[in-house]
């Protein structure tokens, strides 16, 4: 049963629904797509006070530290924001960032990869992956490295962990996709079912924005659409999805062909959540629940 808040939260994005969507009313509206992001998550974006926040150079890729007080130098949280490969930033994700490395007891690394339509597919996997090498680089062991991200971050964590594999890289010690955007085409039955209960992802946009990141590329390529990638060898997962998600499928499809690869997998369907409901944390104690989940989760596996 959904919290009060979260049913509160609920009927205000309900109330500030944009209605449907696709390429062509998007396509020359990136710049206000960005800055209404912005304006939308401003409330939940400022990091507490205690939350050390660092700007770095990632090999040449903007990016931040995020160091809560006392946390554990020694282990990472790579942490890929959503917005569709389109929009979001590290600021946009700045509370949500914050509050892992507190639950986490860890750094955080919040990378800037580059976006669309500026830099389509695989720039943003290029960055991702050029940045675990650069931990690597910095000293950072593999088993001390955990990988994270929401909607397209969560699509992109498994990209990146299949790009990393085939390269023969070692790999973290475990990733957390969350509310992951795994199907560039849409395929999910959940994008039907769930169109009328979720505000979040409408799917005229998410096709849209997956046209703006793709351009004339293959959506069926592992490393843009993980649900058609082997996940052999990859790491413990930890996957995190509302049920109101029409992107609820793109979470339990490859939860299943993780498991049947024999990838140790944990899937999480959250009652009334809405997609990435960590973001709104500060206001919902689902929010709160999911990301200690994450925390213990990381501790655990890079303990």
């Amino acid at each position: 049963m959904a919290s009060p808040e979260s049913k509160k939260l609920l009927e205000l994005l309900w109330k500030n629904y944009p209605g449907p969507s696709n390429y062509d009313m998007m396509k020359n509206k990136v710049d206000k797509m960005r800055a209404n992001f912005v304006q939308a998550t401003a409330n939940f974006a400022t990091p507490p006070s205690d939350v050390t926040v660092t700007p770095v150079d990632v090999d040449g890729t903007p990016g931040e530290w995020l160091d809560a007080p006392g946390v554990d130098t020694d282990r990472v949280l790579l942490y890929l924001h959503g917005g569709g490969y389109v929009i979001g930033s590290t600021a946009t994700h700045r509370g949500l960032t914050a509050a892992l490395s507190k639950a986490a007891n860890c750094r955080v690394l919040s990378l800037d990869y580059r976006l669309a339509p500026e830099h389509i597919y695989p720039a943003a996997v290029d960055d991702a992956t050029k940045a675990y090498r650069w931990l690597l680089n910095e000293g950072i062991a593999a088993h001390k490295i955990t990988i994270a991200g929401d909607s397209a971050g969560g699509g992109l964590t498994l990209a990146t962990l299949v790009a990393l594999r085939d390269a023969g890289d070692t790999l973290p010690a475990a990733a957390i996709p969350i509310s992951p955007w795994t199907d560039m085409e849409g395929t999910g039955e959940s994008m039907k079912t769930k169109v009328d209960l979720d505000p979040m992802v409408e799917p005229g946009g998410l096709m849209g924005m997956g046209k703006i990141y793709m351009g004339d590329g293959d959506p069926k390529q592992a490393t843009a659409s993980p649900l058609y990638a082997d996940f052999t060898g990859l790491p413990p997962l930890l996957i995190q999805v509302g049920d109101l998600e029409t992107l609820l499928d793109d979470a339990t499809r490859v939860a299943a062909s993780a498991e049947a690869a024999g990838v140790d997998t944990t899937l999480e369907i959250w009652p009334g959540m809405v997609h990435v409901w960590h973001l709104f944390a500060p206001m919902v104690p689902e929010g709160r629940e999911a990301i200690e989940r994450i925390g213990q989760f990381i501790q655990q596996k890079t303990a």
